[in-house]
């Protein structure tokens, strides 16, 4: 389901965590003006959610992705298009919890996004998994993503991706890999830091 905010000129939110009130940590949903589409896949959590982070596998069941590369930890670049039409950019992943939430970010100039999937347990065992878009154009580009008809098509583009992951995933029973790991603002959280480096030289011995 497509939704569009009436506020058209406030600033977006960038997905993330954010304090609430009571002191604790919550995820802050994009908002302002973006595309919503959820589907329920039956396998469990962890099954979907591994499979959703081996981005090099997306070319197996998009019809929009055509390659993705891991060229940082935290960034990728993907390579989409229809037909003979092709369109490279980069993306860099701010907030990621296993078995929750993803959130990631165009570095394009313009014309921009942002987005996050989160991934809900249902009832019957299987996960629902929730992905929210927000175009962030420039100039022309601006005017035609207003209207309501660009995006409805973003949106069927979305739930069109969604439904080949399903599909995919639930081929396949079990996911092909596996990232296990946190990011926080674009950083991978390391469950062990590194100790801190002495300033002292350490000469060999011996």
């Amino acid at each position: 389901m497509a939704q569009e905010d009436n506020a058209q000129e406030a600033a977006p939110d960038t997905p993330g965590m954010h304090t609430d009130g009571a002191g604790g940590a919550r995820r802050r949903p994009l908002r302002v003006r973006h595309v919503e589409e959820t589907v329920e896949v039956a396998v469990p959590v962890r099954t979907a959610y591994n499979q959703w982070t081996q981005f090099k596998t997306f070319p197996r069941f998009s019809t929009v992705v055509h390659a993705v590369e891991q060229v940082r930890p935290a960034v990728t670049v993907w390579t989409i298009g229809y037909g003979p039409l092709r369109h490279r950019f980069a993306v860099e992943t701010v907030e990621q919890d296993p078995d929750a939430y993803l959130a990631w970010r165009g570095l394009e100039q313009k014309p921009s996004h942002q987005g996050e999937v989160e991934f809900r347990p249902t009832g019957s065992g299987g996960t629902a998994i929730t992905v929210r878009m927000l175009l962030e154009p420039r100039g022309a580009a601006r005017i035609l993503t207003r209207s309501s008809r660009a995006t409805r098509l973003t949106a069927r583009l979305v739930r069109g991706e969604l439904m080949n992951f399903k599909r995919f995933i639930e081929g396949l029973g079990q996911e092909g890999g596996a990232w296990r790991g946190t990011i926080r603002n674009g950083r991978v959280q390391h469950e062990h830091p590194e100790p801190p480096r002495s300033r002292v030289a350490q000469w060999p011995v011996g």
